[in-house]
């Protein structure tokens, strides 16, 4: 796990440390002092951690005039012993809400479980969004079916086309557009 780094090609035009609006603003990386872990695997240094033991993110892009967040995600989503939902909404969704986010787009390719517990938080994120959305992009498909079994992907939109997006050879806004336009056709409007 330690050779998967945040994606980082859009750092040219948005890098959370540089941010004074971010969660993560000022946040100094090493690239080669490992220090964060899941479980007894480290992981890439340029991953931030929030106060899980098990989930790292990386803001790869914001747009207040967008109102997006793009996040990149890695690790074990686990709302049931760490209760994973709750931290990243208050250490990191919360901050991105107060500032006008309400267009989301979450990337979890390199999400490898999720444990769930309840889903309140996840109802909070999508009632304070409620002129907004939040789109799950590339969850693998066991974590998405763990989703659906127990109710929480009603909180995003996912899966489809938007699985099928190559969103690494995008910039960071036609990514946004193309996400937005699949969300409006599937939500009718």
């Amino acid at each position: 796990m330690h050779s998967i780094e945040p994606y980082d090609r859009w750092r040219g035009i948005y890098d959370a440390a540089e941010d004074e609006k971010s969660p993560f603003f000022g946040r100094e990386y090493h690239e080669f002092e490992f220090v964060n872990q899941v479980y007894n695997y480290v992981i890439h240094p340029q991953w931030d951690e929030f106060g899980s033991e098990t989930l790292y993110c990386k803001i790869l892009f914001v747009d207040d005039r967008q109102q997006v967040a793009i996040l990149e995600f890695i690790g074990e989503w686990n709302d049931c012993l760490h209760n994973d939902i709750a931290l990243l909404k208050r250490q990191v969704i919360d901050p991105l809400i107060h500032r006008g986010i309400i267009h989301f787009i979450l990337i979890g390719e390199n999400v490898m479980v999720f444990h769930p517990s309840d889903d309140s938080y996840y109802e909070e994120w999508f009632d304070e969004v409620e002129e907004g959305w939040i789109a799950a992009i590339n969850f693998l498909d066991h974590v998405r079916e763990d989703f659906h079994q127990f109710g929480i992907d009603r909180y995003f939109i996912h899966g489809g086309s938007l699985d099928a997006t190559a969103w690494r050879t995008l910039r960071p806004l036609q990514f946004f557009e193309m996400v937005s336009g699949t969300v409006q056709k599937r939500l009718g409007l």
